[in-house]
């Protein structure tokens, strides 16, 4: 049971050190950010962000309904 919690402990440590090497060896080291409006190559093909697709759907929507309004006044 100890060996067991003592393996799983030194894996996890491992794990960690392993996944902050970028951060321990250079200077400026840092995480990418993963969220698709910072992605260039997203930003190429032309993908959003889910909530920057949702606000212009919202935006066409309702210019479209404006449009249909002055329309029926006409």
């Amino acid at each position: 049971m100890v060996e067991t919690l003592l393996i799983t402990m030194l894996l996890l440590a491992a794990g960690m050190a392993l996944l902050c090497v970028k951060l321990f060896l250079k200077k400026d080291g840092k995480f990418s950010s993963m969220h698709i409006h910072d992605s260039q190559a997203m930003k190429e093909r032309g993908i959003h962000c889910v909530l920057d697709q949702d606000k212009e759907a919202r935006m066409q929507a309702e210019r479209t309904h404006l449009n249909i309004n002055k329309n029926k006044v006409k």
